[in-house]
């Protein structure tokens, strides 16, 4: 029985057994491709087993089961995921065509996460990540963006995925044997085959590794530099086929080789190629690499290249990469190219390389294979052959060399044995650490039974590896068991046995599975090795006992004395055999999981325990592992592990007893005596293990079973049990001489493994305890770790800690206990660090003194482990004693650092470095601190369990910080402020999307019934939520829905007179209808405006576009009216703009940050033809929000060829938009193509449209905007005065081409007035005067003169040109060149005509254009009033114009009323509408009024008697006009009295009013409403641009009228249009809310700088005029944007939605729920009021005695001596007006009450108690937590310290105030304290 127990007692038990089945075979069978899968010629089964000869046998009989197994392989690795720590395994499976990639185990949820299926078999699978860096040194690749991928590797290609699905195919000139995956990129290694030397003269052998640095770059030969006997290095390439790579790792990036013929085995660093050797291998290579130098031909690079190109002829020398595999290869061939789209312009954009590196890998196929297509190899030209002497082909430009990009550099060869052994190539490699941290490179020799270990690590410098010597372990299988540093060994005899490094640690029992136990297998006969040499190992059963047996140190061959029975290996197996199942190998190594293959072919998954589960545990083991010499510190921990982990293991709670007991037995102590150890309850079922030492002499139990029961805890709690006295059961008397006998013999074992480390660790475990304190969440670890210091510190005789720890825990600490004698000899073997203080470091007395500003020792500290202790000591340095250095440089002179071994520090230091990376803005301490402390990690959960009092300085630092944040502080710091407001503006902007979908529909305006579903009017998806505030007072928006919607049928009100006949009626509604259509088809354009990017469309659906509803309802049957009946005339294709303009609207809502790309725009193209128009205006609208990029060049050209003239123009106009002021190539040559004048003058005459001509021209202004392009601009002056074609061509509408090539050349040369450089020649001013006013027609110049000899046969124009045409260009071109000049020379020309006779020479429309133009060129002078609009009327008109309200009109005969009147209206129209451009988006109060009064007098004009005069329709332009400035002065605000204004004009449907005014004032709605209330318009350059083109104020006479100016135009004021709308959103809530704004404005020469306050939301004004943003308090958390630094980060804001994250103060509603402010807390006490409370409680429990620890005590005072130390009242007199942290009155009660407490205790007899204390005699027991209190809080020093000043011979207080200086005491302390020791009874202090 004993035996058994030995044994189990080394054992370590294993957890966690589970059947484990690959996920991906389950997955396979299910999958649709399964079925060809089974199809396919299975494998044999006998394969799949091991040449063991038994386990052949087994898999031959059990073939027959297990024929479904086909060739399959998985690995896996350990899943990682952003949110927090999950531990799971990742598995990529790969059967046949299929590889399968699934996360999870069998115990979490199991998913597939990707499955592929490829076109051929998979050779192999493999995760890799391709760094997507440009710059290609080692530096990049620590910080480089990474692409994770996997690739796939087939017999012809490799095809890689990444992650963010993209994929790639790569075509592979040779057969690959392997791939690996490395740090930089993939390795390939070539197989190579039997006949690779080709017969003829020798030439250099080609390279047989490959790298691969991303999937779109160039397959090059790896490099290989290899130290030669005589110490020089050789570079080449790796040629050698004897190497083969067998291991490859990251992470260090080391590659190990086997060398099949020298049958050794090596390790290389792989590293990229270093310039020189890249030059070494290129010119060795071109030298030509033979010795005879036979002939240049045999460069490598030349044979690379024709081996890559595959135009080798089949003689080649390389014959058997292009013939032998061309089977393989052209049969693959299709499938690659069909797979080619999918990669298609990724390639392109996603890297951006040469082209050539590019274009390789797409042309991958024809490059590889040609010669496999050819009969006769001959047919290729001879000079390409490699074989032809000729130099030729390696002139030939493509044979640029192949750079090498990767090189291997040798570390280390094994040693060469006696005995070559063949095939003894590892078959397993892997890098295993030590629990010490030593790492080991071990690979498995399976025929040798052996696993060889490397110990090896990196140089000082950090740039090399050092290997050491080889350590060989007999072993059949092994893996790693990362996680807990160490590895499982199957050895030979089927034994699972755990190593850590080299040093054994115990055999793996895993339950349900048969151990294979030693008794059996020795009874059996052993052919080869006599009997008697059988002896078992020594058994490690006396692990706890003293290490009498040194087992562990032994090097391990000794340790194997059995090995000797290895060497019949085939019997062994056989024992075994006979006993059922035993383990096969192991494999998938994950964290500290792993599968175990069992003989029967099954496969179990294991858990191996971790070192240890609670946290306490671990940090012990982790600071006596630091202080510890490794190799002792390894046994210790592996002594610890086999206790920790013996079957049957312990629980979480007796973890740390077991834990305690463990470190005393190695230490010596002998913890079955020590009563506090002794009554450890085990739960029982572990005495075997605890103490394995006590035979048990019989069943029947003994006495000392007995004691144990009495002396344990239980046993006392039922004494103590009400039911015990009620029923009156006598105490039993314990027999008391036991425990006097066990105190005299008790002394420490010195020979145990700890023994002369005991002060060394003593110290370390104070430390861990002083950094426990710090944590309020470790109490109960506290009370367990005290118990052990308490002993230790008795133990060494060390006085001061038995004093700390009794003032810290009075209860816990007695002043007797159990004493441990130590040997004096002995004392001398004990190793006492240097670092080892005699007073014990206490990280509260540190706080407290520099609170109190006296000088401290720095604090000693562990590295990484007592981190807290580090941050509160720095932050305390910085904070109280204003040492800023203290955090910069990590050897602060504030912490001494403990450590072993010097060199080990820095390493450490190298690590622990926290300087500022990059600073933000810091002015104060306490920004300084908040930064770092973010800095370093920490956090708001840390800052929550510091004790209160250590917290507070931090805290205050915080609130001091909370108030006024720097903008452009990182993420952590706002949070750990408590400013979430600005750490979630840091990482994201976008309003809740779910939020706003839910209260989309607005509940009103929803009609009932089934209408809604049916038809959607476009306006659905707009955002409520802020509107709704926006404009809360009224239901304007749902009015503003009604004006624009155009889906529903309109009502026809035609009343029948009794004279009608009923056919005269019908027709009469459907002239009607036929009216209201005309404001049905305008309507479009606004909706566009008041929906503008508003919506994100799914990618999966099809963008929905409202119906264009032209039908009619005629009251009072609601009978439906329709233009298609053919009662009357309808004019064709009246409807096909209102279509177009449709498909705009609702392109325009999709917004520009949504995810669109090509395939989704070309998914939209509608199935029928009648709806092409509205795609063709979708097609404008995504290019106007810069969707249109993403469309392929391909789809572009596709929509182009056919011919519909509609999707042209959106598109040309569309692209252009999108590509504005880029100059793009690609887009001026489309472009050209349909404007004739770019064509070189020989081209065909194409026949474009001239619609799309217009628009081409229009197109090329915005790709050339702002550019001053010479040629454009030449071409586009010509075209200002294109003069009509002798045929028919250019001859209809050519005022719109004449405008859009002046609009274009404004474009081009936008703002750049007389600094045009280089076109002083082309006279474009005076040209541009010429068309204005007329003259004689200059020659043509130039190419196109040809076209233009033969004048016109249909229009008889002269040699003068037609003002009429070319004017409005001509003018707006003049006015977008000099636009905010303020040149005057060219303003005069402008100005209107004074006198009559001139006045007669120019079309009254075209004052309109002259007046604008010249204001928006004299743009400072542009003033709001009515007194500046009517400056610009001339005199001679201002005196004789007619008032409109007059009856009578004034007779003259010379002056031409019309003339004048229509003069008149024009010009004031003109001044007005650049006032809307000059204060377009602003807003401007007197502007709006101004504008406002202009517009109600042309109202009132309009119906004017002798409005006849002026002609209506000039007075309706004109009023269109003024109202489109209202709207542009007040765009995105939504003004109610604009809105009045557009709703009156909506309601006006007869008489004059065409299809153009009603565009006009739904634009002009629209404009008012712009984005639903969250845009603007800017009154930038390109802005103003856009706005003329969109605004050009000659509207459309009917629906299909283009002839003066495009309409699609009318679309371009997208691009003024820019976000300004500031919503703030509560973080706590997230919703949109209202908050104080306060704007200033930059002072101008208008207006000094000013403060403005603003409710948000609301727009903003201009970014350019505006110098900072506050959210104002005092509801909610002050918030500054400083724009003087730049505008890009409220730019950001604003375009994603303007959403600004605010946060409410505590104890304040929102404006929303209180608007008066007068429900909020007045009173705000402390920040964080918990603290208060507890401070109280303490204060509570004082008074009631009730304290067992002191540290609430110490949390109190600390706040006190926070509140008078010298830096926080220093900070006060600097900032009065801040609020005091904590509550003022607070302090002093909490003061007073402890005072009062403690002096009531002294007079209560505490006084003999304290005099007893210091005088150093015993106390009485009940006063020792008050005791503790009054020493803590009063600080009195330590009775040592009393003596050394004589306080005792005193006689006044004066003279023991001056004693008592050095010891830094407190005078309050001293008052109370002085009649003790001066003697008198009665304290001074009542």
């Amino acid at each position: 029985m004993s035996n058994f127990y030995e044994e189990r007692a080394t054992m370590i038990a294993a957890g966690d057994l589970q059947e484990f089945v690959p996920f991906g075979r389950d997955h396979c069978k299910h999958h649709p491709n399964a079925l060809n899968l089974q199809l396919r010629q299975l494998q044999p089964a006998s394969e799949l087993w091991s040449s063991d000869g038994a386990a052949g046998l087994v898999g031959s009989l059990q073939e027959v089961t297990i024929h479904e197994k086909q060739k399959e392989s998985w690995q896996l690795r350990r899943g990682g995921s952003e949110i927090g720590e999950v531990d799971y395994d990742e598995e990529l499976y790969v059967a046949g065509n299929m590889v399968i990639w699934s996360k999870g185990s069998k115990s979490q949820a199991l998913a597939v996460y990707k499955a592929f299926t490829v076109d051929s078999p998979v050779q192999q699978a493999l995760w890799c990540d391709f760094i997507i860096s440009q710059d290609k040194s080692e530096k990049a690749y620590s910080s480089a963006e990474v692409e994770k991928c996997i690739c796939i590797l087939q017999s012809s290609c490799i095809n890689m995925h990444s992650i963010e699905g993209k994929d790639y195919i790569a075509s592979l000139p040779f057969q690959v044997a392997n791939v690996w995956p490395t740090k930089y990129g993939l390795l390939f290694e070539r197989s190579s085959s039997s006949h690779e030397i080709p017969p003829g003269p020798p030439r250099e052998p080609l390279p047989t590794m490959f790298s691969m640095l991303h999937p779109l770059d160039e397959i090059t030969p790896l490099v290989c530099k290899s130290g030669s006997l005589f110490g020089s290095s050789r570079v080449q390439y790796v040629v050698d086929h004897a190497m083969k790579i067998v291991f490859l790792s990251t992470d260090p990036s080391i590659v190990m080789t086997y060398d099949t013929v020298q049958c050794l085995h090596s390790v290389w660093v792989l590293r990229r190629v270093k310039a020189e050797e890249e030059n070494a291998v290129l010119k060795f290579s071109e030298q030509g690499g033979t010795p005879q130098n036979v002939a240049p031909s045999s460069s490598l690079t030349a044979n690379l290249r024709s081996l890559s190109k595959g135009d080798s002829p089949v003689a080649s020398p390389f014959q058997n990469y292009s013939s032998i595999h061309s089977q393989s290869r052209s049969t693959s061939s299709p499938s690659l190219h069909s797979r080619s789209p999918s990669i298609s312009n990724m390639a392109a954009l996603s890297r951006a390389h040469s082209p050539a590196s590019g274009v390789h890998s797409f042309t991958g196929v024809q490059r590889f294979n040609l010669s496999s297509h050819h009969q006769s190899p001959r047919r290729h030209s001879i000079s390409h052959s490699p074989d032809s002497n000729s130099n030729s082909s390696f002139l030939a430009p493509e044979t640029e060399p192949i750079v090498p990009e990767l090189c291997i550099d040798h570390l280390w060869t094994e040693a060469i044995t006696n005995i070559r052994e063949k095939n003894s190539q590892a078959s397993k490699v892997f890098i295993t650490s030590d629990l010490c941290g030593q790492k080991f490179l071990c690979f498995l020799v399976e025929s040798q039974l052996q696993l060889r270990c490397v110990k090896f690590q990196e140089s000082n410098d950090k740039t090399q590896l050092i290997f050491g010597s080889i350590t060989n372990i007999q072993a059949k299988d092994a893996a790693p068991v990362e996680k807990i540093d160490t590895m499982l060994v199957l050895e030979s005899s089927g034994n699972l046995v755990l190593y850590t490094g080299v040093v054994r640690v115990g055999k793996v029992f895993i339950p349900g599975l048969p151990a294979p136990s030693l008794t059996m297998s020795n009874a059996m006969p052993r052919p080869s090795t006599p009997l008697d040499s059988v002896s078992t190992p020594t058994p490690l059963s006396k692990l706890l006992g003293t290490l009498d047996e040194v087992v562990l140190l032994s090097p391990v061959p000794e340790l194997r004395d059995s090995s000797k029975l290895h060497d019949s290996l085939y019997n062994e197996d056989c024992t075994f055999q006979q006993l059922g199942t035993y383990i096969h190998s192991i494999r998938d190594p994950v964290r500290n999981r792993v599968t175990l293959e069992l003989s029967n072919g099954s496969m179990v998954r294991i858990t191996l325990p971790e070192i240890a589960t609670s946290e306490l545990v671990q940090t012990c083991l982790q600071a006596i592992k630091f202080i510890l010499p490794k190799e002792i510190a390894v046994q210790m921990l592996v002594k610890w592990y086999s206790v920790h982990s013996a079957p049957g293991g312990p629980s979480y709670h007796s973890e740390w007893n077991l834990f305690v007991i463990c470190l005393m037995n190695m230490m010596g102590y002998n913890t079955d005596r020590l009563a506090w150890t002794r009554n450890f309850d085990f739960e029982g079922s572990l005495s075997p293990v605890i103490a394995p030492k006590k035979a048990r002499p019989s069943e029947t139990g003994s006495d000392e079973d007995w004691e144990y029961l009495l002396n344990s805890d239980y046993h006392q709690k039922v004494e103590s049990h009400l039911l015990n006295r009620s029923l009156c059961l006598s105490p039993l008397e314990v027999s008391q001489i036991k425990d006097e006998d066990l105190s005299q013999n008790l002394s420490l074992d010195s020979s145990t493994l700890l023994f002369s480390h005991i002060p060394a660790m003593f110290f370390v475990l104070h430390l861990v305890y002083e950094e426990l304190k710090l944590n309020t969440l470790m109490g109960e670890g506290i009370h367990s770790l005290v118990d052990l210091l308490v002993q230790l510190a008795r133990d060494l005789k060390l006085e001061p800690y038995l004093d700390h720890y009794y003032r810290d825990y009075p209860t816990l600490v007695r002043t007797t206990g159990q004493v441990c004698t130590i040997d004096q000899g002995q004392t001398g073997f004990m190793h006492h660090p240097s670092f080892f203080t005699s007073e014990p470091p206490s990280i509260y007395q540190w706080v407290s003194s520099c609170l109190k500003g006296e000088e401290m020792p720095p604090y000693p500290y562990l590295p990484g482990i007592c981190e807290r202790s580090r941050l509160v000591v720095l932050s305390i340095a910085l904070y109280i004693l204003g040492d800023e250095s203290s955090v910069c440089d990590e050897s602060s002179h504030y912490l001494s650092r403990i450590s072993l071994a010097p060199q080990k520090s820095q390493a450490e230091q190298e690590e622990n470095r926290f300087s500022f990376r990059h600073s933000p803005s810091v002015s104060s301490l306490a920004e300084r601190l908040v930064v770092w402390m973010a800095n370093v990690g920490f956090t708001l959960r840390d800052l929550e369990t510091l004790p209160f009092g250590i917290a507070l300085p931090i805290r205050d630092a915080i609130y001091h910080c909370r108030e006024q944040p720097a903008a452009d502080w990182p993420e952590a710091v706002c949070l750990l402020i408590g400013r979430q407001d600005l750490s979630k503006q840091a990482c994201e902007g976008n309003l809740p999307k779910g939020k706003s979908s839910v209260t989309q529909v607005l509940s009103s305006d929803v009609p009932s019934g089934t209408e809604t579903e049916e038809e959607d009017d476009g306006m659905n998806d707009m955002n409520q939520e802020v509107m709704s505030l926006i404009w809360s007072e009224d239901l304007r928006v749902q009015d503003v829905r009604r004006l624009l919607q155009s889906a529903h049928p309109v009502r026809v009100n035609v009343v029948q007179y009794p004279e009608l006949s009923d056919h005269e009626f019908i027709e009469e509604k459907e002239n009607r209808l036929l009216q209201l259509c005309q404001r049905t088809m305008a309507l479009p354009v606004g909706r566009g405006m008041f929906t503008l990017f508003s919506y994100h469309p799914v990618p999966t659906e099809p963008l929905p576009i409202p119906k264009l509803n032209l039908t009619g309802r005629a009251p009072p049957r609601n009978t439906t009216v329709d233009l298609n009946s053919g009662n009357i005339d309808v004019p064709p294709n009246m409807t096909s703009w209102a279509s177009f303009h449709n498909g705009v609207a609702a392109g325009l809502k999709i917004a520009p940050a949504s995810q669109i790309d090509s395939a989704w725009i070309v998914y939209n193209k509608p199935k029928h033809a009648e709806l092409a128009n509205e795609y063709a205006g979708f097609l404008m609208a995504l290019g106007l929000n810069g969707h249109l990029t993403k469309l392929a060049t391909l789809n572009i050209h596709d929509y182009l060829t056919k011919g519909h003239e509609m999707t042209s123009i959106g598109l040309l106009l569309g692209v252009s938009a999108a590509k504005l002021g880029t100059m793009d190539m690609s887009i001026t040559r489309l472009l050209s193509i349909h404007i004739p004048a770019l064509l070189p003058p020989t081209s065909t005459e194409l026949d474009v449209p001239h619609n799309v001509q217009v628009a081409a021209v229009v197109g090329i202004g915005l790709v050339y905007q702002g550019t001053a392009h010479r040629h454009t601009a030449e071409v586009l002056l010509a075209e200002i005065g294109r003069p009509p074609g002798p045929e028919m061509e250019y001859c209809t509408d050519r005022e719109s081409y004449s405008l859009a090539a002046g609009l274009a050349l404004g474009m081009v040369c936008l703002g750049h007035g007389s600094n045009l450089i280089g076109m002083s020649d082309l006279n474009v001013p005076e040209q541009l005067y010429q068309y204005m006013v007329g003259g004689h027609r200059r020659f043509q110049a130039g190419m196109h003169r040809e076209k233009h000899k033969s004048p016109s046969y249909q229009i008889k124009e002269g040699d003068t040109i037609n003002v009429d045409v070319t004017c409005p260009g001509a003018t707006l071109a003049l006015a977008m060149i000099y636009l905010k000049t303020n040149n005057r020379s060219i303003a005069d020309w402008l100005r209107a005509p004074d006198t009559m006779y001139l006045l007669d020479f120019v079309k009254p429309e075209f004052l309109l254009l002259r007046t604008l133009a010249r204001c928006l060129i004299l743009w400072d002078d542009i003033l709001p009033n009515s007194k500046w609009v009517d400056s610009n009327v001339p005199q001679i008109i201002r005196e004789n114009s007619i008032s409109l309200s007059e009856i009578e009109l004034p007779c003259s005969e010379d002056l031409n009323l019309e003339t004048l009147s229509q003069a008149h209206v024009y010009i004031i129209a003109g001044a007005c509408l650049s006032l809307g451009f000059r204060f377009a988006g602003s807003e401007n109060l007197s502007a709006f009024n101004c504008l406002h009064k202009f517009a109600k007098d042309f109202m009132t004009y309009l119906s004017a008697p002798n409005a006849s005069v002026t002609g209506p329709y000039n007075l309706e332009t004109c009023l269109s006009v003024v109202l489109l400035s209202l709207a542009m002065v007040m765009a995105g605000s939504g003004n109610l009295k604009v809105l009045q204004l557009c709703r009156f004009l909506h309601m006006k449907t007869g008489g004059e009013m065409n299809y153009g005014f009603h565009l006009a004032h739904h634009m002009a709605l629209g404009i008012l409403f712009l984005g639903g209330g969250r845009y603007s318009l800017s009154t930038s350059n390109s802005s103003i641009a856009a706005l003329l083109c969109a605004l050009y104020p000659h509207f459309p006479a009917h629906s299909t009228d283009n002839r003066y100016h495009l309409q699609a135009l009318r679309h371009l004021y997208v691009l003024a249009a820019e976000p300004r709308l500031l919503v703030p959103v509560d973080v706590d809530t997230n919703t949109p809310c209202y908050a104080l704004l306060e704007v200033t404005y930059k002072g101008t020469q208008w207006y000094e700088q000013t403060k403005e306050e603003l409710m948000a939301p609301t727009l903003l004004p201009e970014l350019h005029l505006l110098k900072q943003i506050k959210v104002k308090g005092p509801r909610y958390w002050e918030l500054l944007i400083d724009l003087s630094k730049g505008t890009q980060h409220l730019k950001s804001i604003l375009s994603k939605d303007g959403v600004l994250y605010v946060k409410l103060r505590a104890g304040q509603l929102s404006y929303k729920d209180d608007p008066m402010g007068w429900q909020s807390l007045l009173a705000q006490t402390v920040a964080n009021r918990n603290s208060e409370a507890r401070a109280f409680k303490a204060v509570r429990r004082l008074g009631r005695r009730e304290m067992s620890e002191t540290s609430e005590l110490w949390q109190i005072k600390l706040v006190l001596e926070f509140f008078s130390s010298r830096s926080h009242q220093e900070r006060l007199q600097t900032h009065p007006k801040r609020g005091l942290f904590m509550n003022s009155e607070f302090l002093p009660v909490v003061k007073c009450s402890i005072d009062n407490t403690l002096d009531q205790w002294l007079q209560a007899g505490g006084d003999v108690c304290l005099h007893a204390y210091l005088s150093g005699q015993p106390w009485e027991e009940s006063q020792l937590s008050m005791l503790a209190c009054f020493l803590v809080y009063h600080s009195v020093p330590a009775p040592r310290h009393l003596p050394s000043v004589g306080l005792e011979g005193s006689t006044s207080f004066a003279e023991l105030l001056f004693k008592c200086k050095q010891l830094k005491m407190p005078v309050r302390a001293l008052l109370r304290l002085a009649p003790l020791l001066l003697g008198n009874p009665q304290p001074m202090v009542m």
